[in-house]
Parts: C-alpha cells; structure tokens; sequence
C-alpha cells in the first residue's frame, strides 16, 4: 500500500510561482506511475501531469505543457510539481495519485489534497 500526502500549496499572484510535493510512504513507490490531479470549485477533476517509474518519462495535460514541470525521487519517495506563470484558472485543490499508466485513469492511491490559489 501507498500512502501520499501533498505540501507546497498556498496563495500566490498571477505569474507567480509554486512547486508542490508529494511525499510517499511504502517500500513499492517505484513501482507505480505518480500524477497530480487538481479539482476546482463546481468543476470535475483534471488530470494535470505524471512521471514514470523511473522518472524518465512524463505526460502533461494540454494546458499545463510548458508552464509546469514534473520530476521524482525515487530514492526519496517524493514527487514534485514545479508550476510556473500561474493563472487564476490554476486555482483548485491538487490531488498527487499513485497508479499504472500515463494518464492514471483510474488511480490506486490519492493524496488529500493541497489548495492553490492564485490572486489576479
């Protein structure tokens, strides 16, 4: 079992920046394809990026490529969201999601999530 908790959320103004993180417990974090979600207010949760086991390999969604960077550390089961040029569109909850398969469409694990805001 996996168990993820996220950190790095907060308030910040359009343009800014954010790097989350997602921190995993469990010998078998190698194992399973990391993402990040994000859900906001009143709308259904989107698929934002994920990184391969291995770290070499990663997927964004179409409005994130480009202003967002994934990466991971295997060797301290951490994940982390490098988000640039923020929007306030960007605000929502950030879920990190633990599963097989690029576009994690069904996801094994979540996190709680960690809130962004960003001011106009």
């Amino acid at each position: 079992q996996v168990q993820l908790v996220e950190s790095g959320g907060g308030l910040v103004q359009a343009g800014g920046s954010l790097r989350l993180s997602c921190a995993a417990s469990g010998r078998t974090f190698s194992r399973y394809v990391i993402g990040w979600f994000r859900q906001a207010p009143g709308k259904e949760r989107e698929f934002v990026a994920s990184v391969g086991r291995s770290g070499g390999s990663t997927y964004y969604g179409d409005s994130r490529k480009g202003r967002f960077t994934i990466s991971r550390d295997n060797a301290l089961n951490t994940v982390h969201l490098q988000m640039n040029s923020l929007k306030p569109e960007d605000t929502a909850v950030y879920y990190c999601a633990a599963g097989s398969g690029m576009l994690l469409s069904i996801p094994e694990y979540w996190g709680q999530g960690t809130q962004v805001t960003v001011s106009s």
